[in-house]
């Protein structure tokens, strides 16, 4: 019988889990509880993703304030600090902010603009023409902007983050200066000791804050990339995808996630006799067109995942093999054609014709963006996706 679905991705609801709960046991009943209630079979090759949220939480992988604070004092010392490029954020970078602001007491915000790495604006990027400011160029006080732009107010949350920032580190009684350049060089002129707080060009941000002659220069990465007084902590990514939890504490990226996928794997094949592949993952990597947020403010979109997820799609494009090399079939042929061009792809199609217009991504990036997208940030209470016939094409019978 021919087949008419391909790709079917579920959002799978699991109980509220807490510090200490067994998340790989949660995760697999959860799915099976699913799989017998929906009437779906448990088949090798589909995906369990697993948002990381729940995996930090059953970790236990929390931080406060005051450990963020006291690691950055070890860091840096507590007369002054600077910082570039911070994120407009008041889940991701808010509370770090309080931190930051805790252990100095004098600190330097370098904002680029019109906009954040990830996207956020500061302002319509249609002022810049009209002011006649080059974002590459000109490097602008706190007076300077305010006068060119007027007030920071972001278009979906109606904070303006310029004085909110401001705000969070006066509060914490440290004095605060703000600039906007593009270059982070520009904050050598008022400080040498600088935290990175980029996310994803943050390598490059370090390179030319050390060669323009900073002092001390470290990354959010390496904030907390350790415990400090019992804290928690993330080895390789330090403060990087972490969120708010409470107004004193942050949630941090998930550690030793490999282990976890791989006993998920483990047990699903013991109770189903199934290859079923894993993966945990966060942020999806697509861009907003009405917001223009690129939504990806953890610094992977999968932090962990099982051997069969890596690498990238092999696929041919079926609107070019239509339009191209079977332009004169049409109909039961015409299908008969382009089944059997897909048969017999070669291993790797790299920089073949008929693979132009499909998306060159990893598959991790392409299904931890599907995931993001059906189990949502909110309320739905779905943090498990299963998908099936990811990996099925229109040869599949």
């Amino acid at each position: 019988m021919e087949r008419y679905v391909g790709t079917v991705a579920r959002g799978i609801r699991a109980p509220i889990v807490r510090e200490g709960d067994a998340i790989e046991e949660i995760v697999v009943d959860s799915v099976l509880k699913a799989s017998a209630t929906e009437g779906f079979a448990i088949r090798d090759r589909d995906v369990v993703g697993i948002t990381e949220s729940i995996v930090a939480r059953a970790q236990g992988n929390y931080a406060t304030v005051d450990a963020i604070a006291a690691d950055l004092k070890a860091k840096f010392g507590d007369e002054s600090l600077g910082i570039v490029f911070p994120i407009l954020s008041r889940n991701r970078f808010a509370v770090l902010l309080k931190g930051i602001a805790r252990s100095t007491r004098r600190l330097v915000i370098q904002f680029s603009y019109p906009s954040d790495e990830v996207g956020n604006q500061l302002f319509d990027p249609e002022l810049l023409d009209e002011r006649g400011i080059d974002p590459w160029v000109d490097e602008l006080t706190e007076s300077e902007f305010a006068q060119a732009f007027g007030g920071a107010v972001h278009p979906f949350t109606g904070v303006d983050y310029v004085a909110y920032y401001r705000s969070l580190v006066e509060t914490e009684g440290a004095t605060c200066t703000i600039l906007f350049s593009n270059h982070p060089q520009a904050i050598l002129a008022h400080i040498r000791n600088v935290l990175a707080c980029d996310i994803h060009t943050r390598a490059r941000t370090k390179r030319r804050l050390l060669a323009a002659g900073a002092k001390t220069v470290c990354g959010l990465d390496e904030i907390l990339a350790s415990s400090v007084n019992g804290s928690g902590y993330h080895p390789e990514y330090g403060l990087l995808g972490s969120n708010k939890a409470t107004e004193e504490t942050v949630k941090l990226f998930p550690r030793d996630g490999q282990a976890v996928v791989d006993r998920v794997q483990h047990i699903l094949k013991e109770k189903t006799g199934k290859a079923v592949e894993i993966m945990i993952y966060g942020d999806g990597a697509f861009k907003d067109p009405v917001g223009k947020i690129w939504e990806l403010a953890d610094p992977v979109v999968s932090p962990a995942y099982t051997t069969g997820l890596a690498g990238t799609p092999n696929e041919v494009k079926i609107k070019y093999l239509v339009d191209n090399q079977f332009a004169g079939l049409t109909g039961p042929a015409l299908h008969a054609a382009i089944v059997a061009q897909i048969k017999e792809k070669k291993a790797s199609l790299s920089g073949a014709m008929e693979t132009q217009g499909t998306t060159p991504r990893r598959l991790t990036d392409l299904i931890g963006s599907l995931c993001d997208l059906v189990s949502g940030s909110g309320d739905k209470g779905t943090p498990i996706v299963y998908i099936q016939g990811y990996f099925d094409n229109l040869a599949a019978e």
